[in-house]
């Protein structure tokens, strides 16, 4: 399967999904105009991923900042990474800076909504 890498912009955040070398990430700043938009060729990547998944997935999810629109996708990407934790063992790491209650919180909101093995990294 071919990777998935978007550079990151002012707005949008960097995107590796790269099952050969097993990296997937999402890092950096997710306020893109139109998320939906945005969102929806990592989505399709995901569904197309998830029918021959690697044994093992560890997304690594690393923003520093998400907008209301970016948050709904992403707990978007987690329900198909739910899925996916049907075939392959998953797991979310959720990275935060000690000072970012807000982003903490994100994930533990996020944690709560989807039956996947989420490990919350402090920076």
């Amino acid at each position: 399967m071919e990777p998935l890498i978007l550079k990151e912009t002012e707005d949008t955040p960097e995107i590796i999904f790269n099952p050969e070398e097993n990296i997937f990430k999402i890092s950096k700043i997710s306020v893109p105009e139109d998320a939906f938009q945005f969102y929806e060729p990592i989505l399709t990547w995901l569904k197309n991923y998830e029918k021959n998944p690697n044994p093992e997935t560890i997304v690594n999810f690393d923003l520093e900042y998400v907008n209301t629109a970016s948050s709904k996708q992403l707990i978007q990407i987690m329900l198909l990474l739910e899925k996916i934790a049907e075939k392959s063992k998953v797991t979310i790491k959720w990275y935060y800076e000690a000072i970012d209650e807000d982003m903490q919180s994100l994930g533990e909101r996020y944690n709560k909504l989807v039956k996947v093995n989420f490990e919350f990294i402090e920076i």
